[in-house]
């Protein structure tokens, strides 16, 4: 089984969400069916099928969960100043001015704190990024060809 690497942060979230929805989340959406069972015929009851989508959403959510927790593996981002899993990283692409630059967060989506759009590390992009340091140039291969980006600034988390 493939493991999720995930910061302890986005890890300890994770297992916060996990624990509500477990309990107080799955208290509430069976008071919300039993009342809603109260009020007659399920058949044309709203809030009754309402109540039934909202557990299994729920129920989803907390398989998902699960998955994530089981097969996480916590990773630290690089201390040396070079852009890991975990790293907050602006790229520039070749050609573009330094005003059209770009930031993302490298990781899970699980991650995604604040505005920042996630990479995952196994993208292409993400992939060709690990290691690189601020000012170096890295290559990868995207649908339309060969791009070059510059790698103008990396940076742990902050949440």
């Amino acid at each position: 089984m493939a493991s999720t690497e995930l910061s302890r942060s986005a890890f300890e979230r994770l297992q916060a969400e996990h624990y509500d929805l477990s309990t107080r989340g799955r208290i509430t959406v069976a008071q919300k069916i039993e009342t809603a069972r109260l009020l007659g015929d399920l058949s044309e009851n709203g809030d009754y099928h309402a109540a039934k989508d909202e557990q299994g959403h729920m129920e989803g959510r907390i398989r998902q969960l699960e998955f994530l927790i089981e097969t996480a593996e916590i990773v630290e981002s690089a201390s040396d100043g070079t852009a890991s899993t975990g790293s907050v990283v602006t790229i520039m692409y070749e050609g573009d001015s330094p005003d059209a630059a770009e930031t993302y967060l490298i990781g899970h989506m699980e991650e995604k704190t604040g505005n920042l759009d996630v990479m995952s590390p196994q993208s292409p992009l993400g992939a060709a990024l690990l290691g690189a340091a601020p000012g170096k140039w890295v290559e990868y291969q995207a649908p339309n060809g060969m791009l070059r980006v510059q790698v103008l600034k990396v940076e742990p988390v902050t949440e």
